[in-house]
């Protein structure tokens, strides 16, 4: 979590919305409110029923915004992953304003709308956006077409950190411009062997070569969110990675009813992948990065 100074103690008011840090007592209330849109509040939802309201692991600061009832029109995580689900206006400038003193804030995420008046907000007060990209969340849900097992398909083990740590790192960095390798190798490490731990990534070693990855970043019981999907170059072309996701998938669907993904729309080779995967465009979302 980061330091929040007097909004700790105090609301920030925002026309007919107060804004305030979310309590653990209010963790069942919050829930309620994100599970009214799961395919869109996947990301907090998950990392709620995961870490709790208040955990290091989330990285950021959970914050609730009230109308003049007092009823909840809006929650966000802010912090290094910056994301919110707002019912007005109001909502959404409360939460730009309580941003603009977050000192690790490092990207925003959300339907693009939504984060394109959030970031004016942030750079009309002096924030700089180092990088923006449009993408679009995909959806897979039944019926799934069933391709060949990949027997070799597990979960990852701690002993597979060092295969699956250094794509992920370059996948991050293609995205965003920073090696988490580079500039915070210790810390990264730790995260991504805490979803090991988790059971959260599933890898196809042969040789002690990585072939495939993908992890599950959050679960709830409407959605499974994935990330970090990886086919080695030399193995692409081959249906080596429909494979592995299709029996991911199917694993998958027997938990929740959706499981989603979020494509850079000028990655042409991913959009034709999970495209021809049958996975389905529900949303646009803008992933903006802020200037340190």
């Amino acid at each position: 979590m980061y330091p929040i100074s007097n909004l700790t103690n105090k609301a920030t008011t925002s026309g007919a919305s107060r804004v305030s840090p979310l309590t653990a007592n209010r963790e069942a209330e919050a829930l309620a409110f994100l599970a009214e849109r799961p395919a869109h509040t996947f990301g907090m939802a998950g990392w709620i029923r995961e870490n709790g309201v208040l955990s290091p692991h989330n990285r950021g600061t959970f914050f609730a915004s009230r109308d003049e009832t007092g009823q909840l029109d809006g929650i966000a995580l802010i912090g290094h992953s910056t994301m919110f689900e707002t019912h007005s206006d109001s909502a959404l400038m409360g939460f730009a304003k309580v941003a603009l003193s977050c000192p690790n804030l490092f990207r925003i995420l959300g339907e693009w709308d939504k984060v394109e008046r959030f970031t004016d907000l942030l750079t009309n007060h002096g924030r700089t956006v180092r990088l923006e990209c449009r993408e679009h969340l995909f959806e897979k849900r039944w019926p799934l077409e069933l391709l060949d097992p990949v027997p070799g398909l597990r979960l990852a083990t701690q002993g597979d950190l060092d295969l699956v740590a250094p794509p992920h790192a370059q996948m991050a960095f293609e995205d965003s411009g920073v090696n988490p390798l580079d500039t915070d190798p210790d810390g990264f490490r730790q995260r991504y062997a805490r979803r090991i731990e988790k059971n959260r990534t599933w890898v196809w070693v042969e040789d002690g070569r990585l072939i495939f990855k993908a992890d599950l970043v959050s679960s709830t019981p409407d959605v499974m969110y994935l990330e970090g999907i990886w086919v080695d170059t030399a193995d692409r072309g081959k249906m080596y990675g429909q494979r592995c996701l299709s029996q991911l998938v199917r694993e998958l669907l027997n938990r929740a009813p959706s499981v989603t993904l979020l494509v850079n729309r000028n990655h042409e080779r991913a959009l034709n992948f999970y495209q021809k995967a049958g996975f389905k465009l529900i949303g646009c979302y803008d992933t903006v990065y802020i200037e340190s």
